[in-house]
């Protein structure tokens, strides 16, 4: 399944990847060792914590590779006509103006204003132009969104 992502979040999840195999393994690698060292493995806190952490690892490890074996990087558009992957775009609601980037999935951080393109509001707003209005359902009802300006 291809997964669309900015060329920036592929960057941040190679790098995540890089540190988790040269860095990461060899620090849980050494805390298993030296837990081990400590004897009686079926009683021992600290070997199993450390087991536990290296699945968790093992497992970030694999969901990264298959996540950047996948990706489509969006090429940056000079079009900015309507909003898709990686248009950084303002709206208005009432009174209030926001602006999100619309991401990929794994790049999505609502904390920062980067809003999956796989998200209510993503969906809706894919493909919008200038001045286009959107409804989104949401817990305390509906809200309009009008696409202030896309870039």
């Amino acid at each position: 399944m291809e997964n669309y992502i900015t060329k920036e979040g592929k960057e941040k999840l190679q790098e995540e990847l890089q540190y988790l195999k040269k860095t990461k393994r060899k620090e849980i690698s050494t805390r298993i060792r030296q837990a081990a060292a400590m004897g009686d493995l079926s009683e021992n806190f600290d070997y199993q914590n450390a087991k536990d952490e290296q699945g968790f690892m093992e497992r970030r490890i694999a969901e990264l590779e298959d996540t950047l074996f996948n990706a489509k990087v969006v090429k940056e558009s000079s079009s900015v006509e309507t909003v898709q992957i990686g248009s950084q775009v303002t709206l208005e609601t009432g009174s209030e103006k926001w602006t999100i980037t619309i991401t990929g999935p794994q790049e999505a951080d609502p904390l920062v204003n980067k809003i999956s393109a796989s998200s209510p509001l993503g969906e809706a707003l894919l493909g919008q132009k200038r001045g286009d209005k959107v409804e989104i359902e949401t817990p305390s009802g509906k809200v309009e969104y009008r696409v202030i300006e896309i870039a």
